[in-house]
């Protein structure tokens, strides 16, 4: 008998919301979270412009001393996972903690503390440089906080696969479960990349949006004036367990997670593959695996990044998954509103997914203003929409070819 997988608590904090239930109400309203750079001084660079979570206070979750020795990537992790074990209810004292794994990852790590400390190395010498610098970079130190956090001893890494991290996460959980390897998962990403050198290297690889001047126009996936992403900040972590344990413990289920598929474009370094193939065959595979056909998907959560390349290919990836289906599925990009969250997308876009779900609405994508002729299908454009949400699908591309699927679907039975 298979192992049924549920999500039971959700814990997102992104530039539109600092939980889920904020960020689901600025969503459906088409809020922005994109606004300028307050996090440093970005006068004289070429992009002023970011999503950037505003009013986040980690001393909310634990204590300064411990706050002071994370990274914000890390800190952002704990309280999502924090507020994702307040909804599920999860009491860690009758839980085995041999039997919960942490699985929560990032694209970037710690690279604000690594920015902030090389400059002290070269302003102040080697031997101003902190002893903390170490562990507040490596990046598998948001699921090791979150670990010893909330005291789960059982798998605890960070997967990395750039821009599909937060996904893949919960899709190893996920398979972790369904082998019976632990009944309990925090699984998710998390950044905090809005420092001068990330912004900088994306604006050079010229990944992102220039438009300054108008922040809250800047990020338009699947508009034929789209210029590049915006960088944002956040994390989106899910609680998911197996049936039985939620049902043992009398919580209550919010959706079942059904499908997990992860491929390889094996093309290019930051260009998705010819005809979105590698993406689309994700799709079909995470369908397979759901044991559904593209006409039970009520709804997607695209990549949708706003970039030229990424928008047109994502499009044709679902013209060729799902057919004849594909004019006649809702897909948005919450991107449009939150900017592009790099490891942490997928997580908070899988939170979304559920919430759509759960609450029966899909949010827009906003700034949808100039159709494009090669991206031509149903963007859910500028206002949300209300309806019974069954199946949900949340997509995530990364640089490296990654391309990552997950669905989701109301409980059954």
């Amino acid at each position: 008998m298979s192992i049924r997988v549920v999500v039971t608590g959700m814990g997102v904090i992104c530039p539109v919301g600092l939980d889920r239930d904020a960020t689901w109400q600025a969503m459906l309203e088409g809020r922005s979270g994109i606004d300028h750079i307050s996090l440093f001084d970005a006068e004289g660079f070429e992009v002023r412009i970011a999503g950037e979570v505003r009013g986040f206070e980690p001393t909310l979750y634990m204590d300064r001393k411990r706050a002071t020795r994370m990274d914000r990537f890390a800190q952002l992790a704990c309280a999502a996972s924090l507020q994702a074990k307040a909804q599920a209810g999860l009491d860690m004292a009758k839980t085995d903690p041999a039997r919960v794994a942490v699985l929560i990852g990032s694209g970037v790590g710690g690279i604000m503390t690594l920015s902030e400390q090389y400059d002290v190395l070269k302003q102040k010498g080697p031997n101003r440089v902190s002893p903390f610098l170490i562990p507040m970079m490596l990046t598998d130190l948001a699921a090791g906080n979150v670990s010893m956090m909330i005291g789960a001893k059982g798998p605890n890494f960070s997967p990395v696969s750039a821009c599909a991290t937060g996904a893949d996460a919960i899709g190893e959980a996920f398979e972790m479960i369904r082998r019976g390897t632990v009944d309990v998962a925090f699984a998710g990403g998390t950044e905090a990349a809005i420092c001068p050198i990330a912004v900088a290297g994306f604006n050079s690889c010229m990944a992102l949006s220039k438009l300054n001047d108008d922040p809250k126009k800047a990020s338009r996936p699947f508009d034929a004036k789209r210029d590049g992403f915006v960088l944002g900040e956040g994390s989106g972590v899910l609680l998911i367990e197996s049936l039985e344990h939620a049902d043992a413990r009398g919580a209550w289920p919010i959706a079942e997670l059904v499908g997990y598929a992860a491929t390889s474009d094996a093309h290019h370094v930051t260009q998705p593959a010819p005809g979105g193939t590698g993406a689309a065959h994700a799709m079909r595979l995470a369908l397979e695996q759901a044991r559904l056909t593209p006409q039970d998907i009520d709804y997607v959560n695209a990549h949708g990044t706003s970039t030229p390349l990424n928008d047109k290919l994502e499009t044709a990836a679902m013209k060729a998954a799902f057919g004849e289906h594909a004019p006649k599925v809702p897909i948005s990009s919450t991107k449009s509103m939150t900017g592009h969250l790099l490891g942490a997308a997928g997580g908070v876009e899988a939170a979304v997914s559920v919430m759509a779900i759960e609450r029966s609405a899909i949010p827009p994508t906003i700034n949808l203003e100039h159709p494009d002729p090669e991206c031509d299908l149903d963007y859910v454009p500028n206002k949300a929409r209300t309806g019974r949400v069954r199946t949900a699908m949340s997509n995530s591309m990364g640089f490296g070819g990654h391309n990552t699927c997950l669905i989701f679907k109301e409980i059954e039975g």
